[in-house]
């Protein structure tokens, strides 16, 4: 996880070293009951999505170049 300030936001980048997503997956990831898993039930990153959303955010996700995932969520910084 990585987070840095600058021209009053605030990013938060998640990352990991897995296989990265599908990229026919990652246009969906945020749609409601779109799911990957077996027992899954797709609600978990429309939520994350609304709650960013909500406080005048975006959230994002791109595969690294050198493997794994990044979600990217931006968030207006206030005093």
């Amino acid at each position: 996880m990585r987070t840095q300030v600058e021209d009053g936001v605030v990013r938060l980048d998640f990352e990991d070293s897995g296989p990265g997503i599908d990229p026919e997956q990652q246009v969906r990831l945020f749609e409601s009951f779109f799911t990957t898993k077996s027992n899954g039930m797709g609600m978990g990153l429309p939520i994350c999505r609304s709650i960013v959303e909500t406080y005048g955010g975006a959230i994002s996700v791109r595969n690294r170049e050198q493997g794994g995932a990044c979600f990217t969520v931006i968030l207006p910084a206030t005093a």
